[in-house]
Order: C-alpha cells, then structure tokens, then sequence
C-alpha cells in the first residue's frame, strides 16, 4: 500500500523559505513520476512541480525561479524548496505520486489544471501561509 506523508509546512512571512517533505512508503523503483500540488483558498488544485526517475523537472510558471523539487531515492522522499515567498503561495499543499511512472509529461501536469489526473497517490497535504 502505497502512502505519501507531507511535512514542512507552516507561517513564514513574504520573502522567506520554507523546504517541505513527504515521506514515501510502498512505492519502489528507480522509475517515477511525482509531484506537488496546491490549493489556495477558492481556487482549484493547480500543479506546482514535477520530477521523473530520469532526474527531469518543470515547475509552474508562477514558481518558476522561486521554487525547486528534488526526489531522494534512498530517502523515499520528495522534497518541495520554496524560496522567495509571496503571498500568493498561501495554500494547502500536497505530494503526489503515480501509479504508473510512463507517461510522466512534467511540463503539462505542473501548468494545466487537469495534470492532477495522472495520479492515483496523494497526501494529506500541509498547509503554507505567507504573511505579507
């Protein structure tokens, strides 16, 4: 059974950091496709990054320069660096994670709102608020 466990979130005021992790169980291989998501308050779940077992990456052009994610393979963790804060960013958060690693098209799940659909693993998600 496959389970995903997000931490790292909190209160940080605009221009600060924060460095989210979420905890991988029951899913093996070199071969993946994850990624995280938000939900800000009356908006829909949006993608925010996406990475593959290749090393390869996309972010969302709203975080793009601000935000990088990264998978530790022997840590079963895939991590979520957000630098540069803004209030914007103010949202719950979750990681994700597909069933099936191919097809992983990174750059249209992390910019199209429909790119949640390639992912049958979720977290619970964990909440990040930025203080203007």
């Amino acid at each position: 059974q496959v389970q995903l466990v997000e931490s790292g979130g909190g209160s940080v005021e605009s221009g600060g950091s924060l460095r989210l992790s979420c905890a991988i169980s029951g899913y093996s291989g070199s071969d993946y496709c994850m990624g995280w998501f938000r939900q800000g308050p009356g908006k829909e779940r949006e993608g925010v990054a996406t990475t593959d077992g290749d090393g390869n990456t996309a972010v969302a052009d709203s975080v793009k320069g601000r935000f990088t994610i990264s998978y530790d393979n022997a840590k079963s963790t895939l991590y979520l660096q957000m630098n540069s804060l803004k209030s914007e960013d103010t949202a719950m958060y979750y990681c994700a994670a597909a069933a099936q690693p191919d097809p992983c098209p990174l750059a249209y799940i992390a910019r199209n709102p429909y790119g949640s659909a390639y992912f049958g693993y979720w977290g619970q998600g964990t909440q990040v608020t930025v203080s203007s």
